[in-house]
């Protein structure tokens, strides 16, 4: 009778450690779903007040235009004005019509793995903020290599798997990334799956500044080496390149990459700038490379 007994109480024990780890699970799943959903919310918020600027005019001309810090005299675009103050480590935003992708970029050199649990508003978050290699240089660099999360529901980065079709490549050719003080357009070039920190694999992450021509040719000859399918576009030396970069999961440490150049850049004032990294044109970059 007693044995009896003693298993009973073994099995209701069980039964109740079960039904708490359940309870606890559901808690954290809730918890956790519920947290993505608000840090999802908050940035369709800023992006909703940034395309409310954009597209109404909004606030322009209501204030003097906030200058950019550094003494560059650069103006900081209407639509960046507010966002800058909430954030200076914003450098700025990138979007994909069409899609989901509709956020700020941020960069903090000091702790670059910072904003890959950070939201905007420097709160924890899973879903983090994308963000700005730390050793890249967004008003004259040569290649601008840009970090997110891949988010199930096609949430952050986890917007660019569709990219691994050539279909979607097709209705989807143009990434457009502003910095603070100018708009830009990018046509994608190539989109090709790596694996990160292995010894044979394309370390597409180290290349953010071409030495020479002959640096920048094999560079975007790798790129289009790799690509999953041909795009019919190229790059040549002197075009700025645009490197959006997530978690690919068909293999450890995987990566998708999607790369494209610069094929427009224009100012609040309309006024278009080439596509040189910041310089006039190829022959006064050459010379600036020339001169380190």
């Amino acid at each position: 009778m007693l044995k009896k007994n003693g298993k009973k109480w073994v099995c209701v024990l069980a039964a109740v450690c079960l039904l708490g780890l359940a309870l606890f699970c559901g808690a954290y799943l809730y918890g956790h779903y519920s947290r993505q959903k608000e840090q999802t919310e908050a940035f369709h918020e800023i992006a909703e007040q940034v395309r409310q600027i954009r597209e109404n005019g909004e606030e322009k001309g209501e204030s003097s235009p906030l200058p950019l810090p550094g003494g560059t005299g650069a103006v900081i675009l209407p639509e960046y004005e507010e966002l800058f103050w909430q954030n200076p480590d914003m450098v700025g935003w990138i979007r994909i019509e069409g899609t989901t992708m509709d956020y700020p970029v941020v960069q903090n050199p000091d702790d670059p793995d910072y904003y890959l649990e950070h939201s905007f508003d420097r709160e924890y978050s899973k879903l983090g903020t994308p963000c700005l290699q730390e050793d890249c240089d967004v008003t004259g660099g040569d290649n601008l290599i840009i970090y997110g999360h891949h988010i199930k529901g096609g949430k952050m980065f986890g917007a660019l798997m569709g990219y691994r079709k050539q279909g979607f490549y097709e209705e989807h050719p143009i990434i457009r990334f502003d910095t603070l003080t100018r708009y830009g357009e990018y046509e994608i070039i190539a989109v090709f799956k790596t694996v990160a920190y292995r010894a044979d694999s394309f370390r597409y992450y180290d290349f953010v500044r071409a030495e020479d021509k002959e640096a920048f040719d094999a560079y975007v000859k790798k790129c289009k080496e790799l690509s999953l399918y041909d795009t019919g576009v190229t790059a040549e030396y002197g075009d700025r390149l645009l490197i959006l970069s997530t978690c690919e999961f068909s293999a450890k440490d995987g990566r998708l990459v999607v790369v494209a150049k610069e094929i427009e850049r224009q100012d609040e004032a309309g006024q278009e700038g080439g596509a040189y990294g910041g310089y006039q044109d190829k022959e006064e970059k050459e010379r600036h490379n020339q001169s380190d």
